[in-house]
């Protein structure tokens, strides 16, 4: 019997290193195991990734020869600038005159505070002339007699003259120091913010390095061929070669696995990804099958790091029930994990006899109102988790299943001293637990304008049951667990897709322009490893801010799925009609590929026009794409210029707003090719050309137009 080939995923927590394998071809959760973070041996990180790693390989009966594909999301960067564990940075700023007024002010960032009492260390030194190669020598000593232990260049405008920086760079390098210029972190304008983005990635560049250096050499001498890939925090990943320029780009990476898990593996195009935990539940979005990101926050102040767009919200599976004058007055922060109690839904019914219940206050300082239970088997924490295997929402299997007479068992104290019965109890405690993350869902829904017939809640992580469920119920909203919910994360790391995204504010850009960043950003994901035949880009041109942004994906290895699952006409016509909420009667196929069909419906409102709805269905059932009202024609990779001229010259629309071409979607081969990022028509239909270059001339093509209001 052959060995099938694996993708491995490892997530580094602070507690606990998840690892899992999964088929390279079915995609089949193989084995899964968990060892203890080994943050304090001497090898750090890199030993407990090894180990799982070892472990995994002997469960699946696997060979290190058999890994098609390694890569690994690790907390270290995000807890190394909350806890200031940091570099002191050595800060070069460039320039004469005016410009040397403004480099000068960027030695305030010292002052940044990265956490209570201790401040950023940075050491600043100037010089006018960065081809001075004395002056830049006599800088370089300076900062390292001050302690630096790593340095940054930066210049005004480096972003269109780097030659300063890399002036700066070249003439540094002889010390041994880690070196980063200013610009190779972000091609976008604004100094300030540049440098202080520049300036955090140089902190935590050297403890980056040194884990990147032992992972590197373990794996190798683990006899693992494949390249290792490190998780980013906008859901994707990176060669490792590129995480020890931009360590930066796995700070808040941990939620970023969780919804790549859901993305990949769940094939949501459309919903809120819930990863709940046992303090609290990370709330984020997938938008039209992509996730949300956004400028990061980081030590107070924004910066130029794209990553995902998360929420938190300290209400998780052992969160801890509190009352008050007869009722329940809340859910959390506080977890049974702080207050170092068992969740009483977990103990046997005969732990729980003669329960009494009693209020304690966790922590100092906390209030005296969270309630226990006093049993015969001592005391335990009464948590959201108790309360939904009491109503029984947590599925056979779940890794927060219990017996559900221990969870009536552990509410039934509680609801005695409420006055009511246990279902009733348990209701009041989730209604409690999910207000939080309710108002948290809703204006994320708001902010990205999800539609709410279409959209649908996920959950991932160990508590998943905990939240999803009844937020589904008292949302109406559809509401689904993601399979292996306790290990969405590492799946998510084993499934992600090479990513990298280009930036450039380009006045007035032109067609030459735009097509350059596109190709900028397909080159940097194939440079790492990706397949150039499966890369995907997404081009979004923002004319006000006047930014050009390429988003290239692509996997390490052309992926061809197990095909014996797949869906078959009736099941993708009824997957169309049930989200299209009608009849599959009403439903009826517009276009296709061999990897996409898509249906349409009409409806009419009163007063108004004729409105054609359509769904793009993919090969498993799973809806990918929704648009209200769209326009759908087929033609080939030869006549697809002409057609898509014509269509694109009839639905332009011409204001006050300025020229607004449709957003424009092109299924071809196995892709939706998304252009629906450019508004100005001729750009827009330069890159519809480079989406079909290369390809077959009688090779179908479906174009999917929505006319911009």
């Amino acid at each position: 019997m052959n060995t099938p080939r694996i993708r491995v995923g490892i997530d580094v927590g602070g507690t606990f290193t998840d690892a899992v394998a999964v088929d390279a071809t079915t995609l089949e959760l193989l084995g899964q195991v968990k060892v203890p973070t080994s943050h304090h041996h001497e090898d750090g990180v890199a030993h407990g990734i090894v180990e799982a790693l070892d472990r995994l390989l002997e469960q699946t009966g696997c060979a290190p020869a058999d890994v098609a594909f390694l890569a690994h999301g690790t907390t270290q960067a995000t807890n190394a600038l909350l806890e200031g564990d940091v570099a002191t940075v050595g800060l070069i700023g460039i320039g004469t005159g005016p410009a040397a007024v403004l480099t000068r002010r960027l030695a305030s960032f010292g002052k940044l505070e990265l956490t209570p009492g201790k401040r950023l260390p940075l050491a600043y030194a100037h010089v006018t002339d960065p081809q001075d190669t004395a002056a830049v020598r006599h800088a370089v000593e300076e900062l390292k007699g001050d302690g630096a232990q790593v340095l940054v260049a930066s210049q005004p405008f480096s972003v269109d003259r780097p030659e300063g920086e890399q002036a700066v760079l070249d003439t540094a390098r002889p010390y041994g120091l880690p070196l980063t210029a200013a610009h190779e972190i972000t091609s976008l304008y604004g100094l300030h913010k540049r440098t202080r983005t520049a300036v955090v990635n140089a902190a935590i560049l050297p403890r980056m390095l040194a884990t990147a250096d032992l992972v590197d050499a373990s794996i190798t001498k683990a006899g693992v061929t494949a390249p290792l890939m490190v998780m980013r925090c906008d859901g994707g990943v990176m060669a490792l070669d590129e995480m020890r320029r931009r360590p930066l780009l796995t700070v808040l990476s941990g939620p970023a696995a969780g919804v790549a898990g859901a993305l990949m593996q769940e094939r949501v195009s459309e919903g809120v990804f819930l990863e709940t935990g046992g303090t609290s539940t990370d709330i984020s979005v997938v938008r039209r099958g992509k996730v949300a990101v956004r400028h990061a926050t980081i030590l107070g102040k924004t910066s130029y790091l794209s990553a995902l767009d998360v929420r938190t919200v300290g209400v998780g599976g052992g969160s801890m029930v509190r009352i008050g004058g007869g009722r329940v007055t809340g859910v959390g922060p506080r977890s049974a994990h702080i207050a170092g109690l068992p969740y009483a839904c977990f103990a046997s019914p005969d732990q729980l006899r003669d329960a009494k219940v009693d209020t304690v206050r966790p922590m100092d300082g906390d209030p005296a109102d969270y309630a226990v239970i006093d049993a015969a088997g001592g005391r335990f924490a009464v948590t959201l988790t108790c309360a939904a295997n009491a109503l029984g929402r947590v599925p056979e299997g779940d890794f927060a299943r219990c017996d559900p007479q221990s969870a009536r068992a552990a509410i039934a104290p509680l609801a005695a001293h409420l006055g009511t019965d246990v279902a009733t109890a348990a209701t009041r405690i989730l209604d409690a637990g999910i207000a939080q993350v309710k108002t948290v869902v809703d204006a994320m829904i708001r902010d990205y304008r999800l539609d709410k017939d279409t959209a649908i809640l996920v959950g991932g992580g160990g508590g998943a049951a905990s939240v999803t469920p009844h937020l589904a119920l008292s949302s109406d909203m559809e509401g689904r667990i993601a399979r292996h919910n306790e290990v969405i994360s590492p799946i998510g790391v084993a499934l992600a897709l090479v990513r990298e995204q280009v930036e450039r504010i380009v006045p007035g850009a032109t067609q030459e322009q735009i097509l350059a960043v596109r190709a900028e950003a397909e080159r940097a994901v194939v440079a790492q490893g990706a397949a150039a035949e499966g890369v995907e880009v997404e081009v979004t041109v923002d004319p006000q801010t006047n930014t050009v942004r390429a988003v290239a994906t692509g996997a390490t290895e052309l992926r061809t799925q197990d095909r014996s699952h797949r869906a078959d006409d009736t099941e993708r016509l009824r997957a169309a009609a049930a989200s299209f909420k009608t009849d599959p009667a009403a439903v009826h196929v517009l276009a296709g590929t061999a990897a996409h069909t898509v249906y349409g419906t009409e409806t009419r409102r009163r007063l108004r026009a004729t409105r054609r709805p359509i769904r793009i269905v993919d090969v498993d059932g799973v809806v990918r794409h929704h648009a209200a009202d769209a326009h759908v024609e087929t033609t080939t990779v030869a006549g697809a210029p002409e057609v898509l001229a014509r269509l694109v010259g009839e639905s332009t629309s011409y204001g006050d707003g300025g020229v607004r071409a449709p957003a424009l979607r092109l299924l071809l081969g196995a892709r939706i090719a998304d252009l629906s990022g450019v508004l100005d028509p001729q750009p827009l239909l330069a890159l519809a050309r480079s989406e079909l270059r290369a390809r077959a001339a009688d090779e179908p093509v479906v174009a999917v137009l929505e006319v911009r209001s």
